[in-house]
């Protein structure tokens, strides 16, 4: 692996995404060279526009389903689509993407003898039989309903990183990504945060499906970028998977009537069916995270609500 202090090529596959477009220009402002691979399915080039007139940035349209053919010094496999509302509308596609995609992403680091990150998420747990999740529970997960096309295409993903490794010596950081949000998320991708945000700004009724009792931990996108840089540049040996989220385990109860104070909001609460297999906690041990990696969140959520408040008044303007 070649110096951290050096400028490297650097390929992050989703990078118009949220978090992808958050990790390209962290990496630019690094110094590196960043090769932007996104078929623009949930990713937006509004995300990256601002980065197209630096010349160490490329952006090449590619759906990682199809084997891509570049030379590059690491690998951020981020493409995939994470929200229900999108990963449920072609759920064939979303297990290819996992399955297909990390095995060309796979070969491609193989061949090239690179590190890669494998963006994997804290569904593989399913609904957790837990209340902290650690990275030794081997999750509660439904291998036959609507989130399964998610779950249990990262979890295959994750068998073929670390198979990749036992077997060819590649060398891959597995990281299970919690909650994350901040600017840049999708308006339409039906997340808790985008959407409570915007509907808080409208003046429009919360909706909160079930009674608002289940659980999340939300970190900021800063935060979730600054881990994954960490992570990627240990040493060799450190592999994963590894959690990375907020330990601040909130109700999504809590969080809706905070976003309306907030925001000023006159925006009513309003209560709906709870979707199938929608977990009902989601709290990381973060452990790992601070041993290997010396990371943890600093963002408070209040801090981090009033910047992801900010972006969306200001795009909601632009409408």
């Amino acid at each position: 692996m070649k110096n951290n202090s050096q400028s490297l090529r650097i390929l992050v596959t989703g990078g118009a995404g949220f978090l992808g477009s958050h990790l390209c220009e962290r990496l630019l402002n690094e110094g590196h060279e960043v090769l932007c691979a996104d078929n623009f399915y949930t990713g937006r080039r509004s995300n990256i526009l601002h980065l197209l007139s630096n010349p160490m940035f490329e952006v090449i349209r590619h759906d990682i389903c199809f084997p891509l053919y570049v030379e590059v010094d690491q690998i951020f496999n981020l493409a995939c689509p994470a929200s229900p509302i999108h990963y449920q509308f072609d759920p064939v596609q979303t297990t290819k993407t996992s399955v297909h995609g990390s095995i060309n992403m796979l070969g491609l680091a193989k061949r090239l003898k690179a590190t890669i990150f494998q963006a994997s998420t804290s569904e593989v747990y399913g609904d957790p039989a837990i209340s902290l999740i650690n990275e030794e529970y081997w999750g509660n997960v439904n291998p036959n309903g609507y989130r399964s096309c998610y779950d249990e295409g990262k979890r295959c993903a994750e068998t073929l990183f670390f198979d990749y490794k036992r077997q060819h010596n590649l060398n891959i950081k597995v990281a299970r990504i919690f909650n994350t949000y901040g600017p840049k998320m999708h308006p339409n991708d039906g997340r808790v945060v985008s959407n409570f945000i915007i509907q808080t700004l409208t003046n429009k009724d919360i909706t909160i499906y079930g009674d608002g009792s289940q659980t999340r931990s939300f970190c900021y996108v800063d935060d979730m970028i600054d881990a994954f840089v960490r992570f990627m540049n240990t040493t060799d040996d450190v592999c994963g998977p590894i959690n990375l989220g907020n330990p601040d385990e909130i109700s999504i109860l809590y969080l809706a009537e905070k976003l309306i104070n907030m925001t000023n909001s006159k925006s009513k609460i309003v209560f709906e069916k709870l979707p199938q297999d929608d977990p009902t906690r989601r709290k990381p041990d973060i452990t790992k995270a601070k041993q290997y990696l010396n990371w943890q969140p600093k963002i408070s959520l209040e801090n981090g609500l009033l910047k992801a408040i900010d972006y969306f008044d200001k795009l909601l303007k632009q409408m």
